[in-house]
């Protein structure tokens, strides 16, 4: 049977190619830990791709900002019909429209049941948590393609109740596999409740869920701060008050809005590609927006860091950021008794409750982040446009199933 899937070409490019069918067993290929090599996955399905969108974690790779290896399939936020079901599947028949966690975890391991499935101890040789299609992760495929296969399937998906429904609500439904969970994560981090005020750096698809997730846990007000005018505008459509750092400093801005230059919570959505504030606008300063969070959350408050951040970066401004480190002004941090939440979010931890509040109407993740379907073959062209900025998010299509 043949299958599609989008890959990492180089810096700057991805191609879709012709990649082989899944098989309940892992095979070589790039990214792939050797130690994963002939791995049986009895436990898993095959899903028909239904959406699987394209993800500012999959830009990193894309721009080579990582160690990603060219070839790599892509694709970590997946939604599907399962079409097959491996032999010791219980619980997940064929015919089920489920959504798959970015997360892969065994269910097993004393991290996956202490309810930390970001980092489960089973799934990947290399370090703790694994995802599909990107990189250090263990080499499990990823799922921008027309079939994936899905390892431990009775703990990972999460089964929608029904069919029609779902389809109704798809594109609000595929944010489930990462974004507003992760968001939702972030804004959980940051200690966010009734009446909270909160600050999210960034107005990507990350931070609009976060200001979203805030939003809905009863924040008073939500303030998103970026350097795109169109991402900002977005933030605004939906209730958020708005803060351009290309104009300075955040804190004189929120004090504009507020009446004081500091919030309840601060929430990272940018991650290791920031840049700096006013003047600095063009220039790459990856600590900046964890610094900034530092300066305008108030003492005692608490910083949701959603935001991702590697342990490998080929591309960073300086040698010290190539693996890692940054200079955070971490003694402000220490000073001000803040609490740090990082980290892969637990998926499973959230996205539950998050699927009831869709399907009740209680939240309107995809016209929060203008989700726009695409074909798989257009994937290029939606990579490039989210490169640019774009103010939407690319919902990968690959088997036409998606309403326009």
């Amino acid at each position: 049977m043949s299958n599609r899937a989008v890959s990492y070409a180089g810096p700057g490019r991805v191609e879709v190619i012709d990649t082989p069918y899944p098989e309940f067993e892992l095979k070589d290929g790039p990214g792939v830990n050797p130690a994963n090599v002939g791995r049986k996955v009895h436990h898993g399905v095959i899903l028909r791709t239904i959406a699987t969108n394209i993800c500012g974690s999959d830009q990193h790779m894309v721009r080579g900002r990582t160690t990603a290896p060219e070839g790599l399939v892509l694709g970590h936020e997946i939604t599907g019909e399962v079409v097959e079901v491996g032999r010791d599947v219980e619980f997940v028949p064929v015919g089920d429209v489920v959504s798959v966690p970015f997360n892969i975890a065994c269910g097993r391991c004393r991290n996956c049941k202490e309810g930390q499935t970001g980092i489960c101890l089973n799934v990947n040789p290399d370090r703790p948590g694994s995802a599909y299609g990107y990189v250090d992760m263990g080499g499990w495929v990823g799922g921008q393609a027309e079939y994936v296969l899905v390892p431990y399937a009775d703990w990972n998906v999460l089964k929608f109740p029904d069919r029609d429904q779902a389809m109704e609500k798809i594109l609000d439904l595929t944010m489930l596999s990462d974004i507003l969970p992760t968001g939702f994560h972030g804004a959980v981090g940051a200690g966010v409740t009734v009446g909270s005020t909160v600050y999210v750096a960034g107005a990507g698809p990350v931070g609009l869920a976060a200001a979203t997730s805030a939003q809905l846990l009863g924040a008073a007000v939500v303030i998103v701060g970026d350097l795109n005018a169109d991402r900002l505008a977005q933030a605004a459509s939906f209730g958020c008050e708005t803060v351009d750092v290309s104009k300075g400093n955040p804190a004189d801005q929120i004090e504009q809005i507020l009446g004081v230059p500091e919030v309840d919570c601060g929430i990272d959505a940018v991650g290791f590609e920031a840049r700096g504030h006013g003047a600095d606008a063009a220039t790459e300063a990856p600590a900046t927006v964890l610094n900034s969070l530092m300066e305008i959350t108030r003492a005692g408050g608490s910083l949701g860091i959603p935001g991702l951040y590697v342990t490998g970066d080929p591309g960073a401004v300086d040698k010290a950021a190539q693996e890692g480190s940054l200079s955070m002004r971490f003694g402000l941090g220490f000073a001000k008794s803040h609490t740090f939440v990082t980290g892969q979010c637990p998926v499973m931890k959230y996205h539950r409750g998050l699927m009831q509040a869709i399907l009740h109407d209680k939240v309107s993740i995809a016209k929060n982040v203008n989700a726009t379907p695409i074909g798989l073959e257009d994937a290029p062209q939606g990579y490039a446009a989210f490169d640019e900025g774009a103010a939407q998010k690319f919902v990968l299509d690959p088997h036409g199933l998606i309403p326009r």
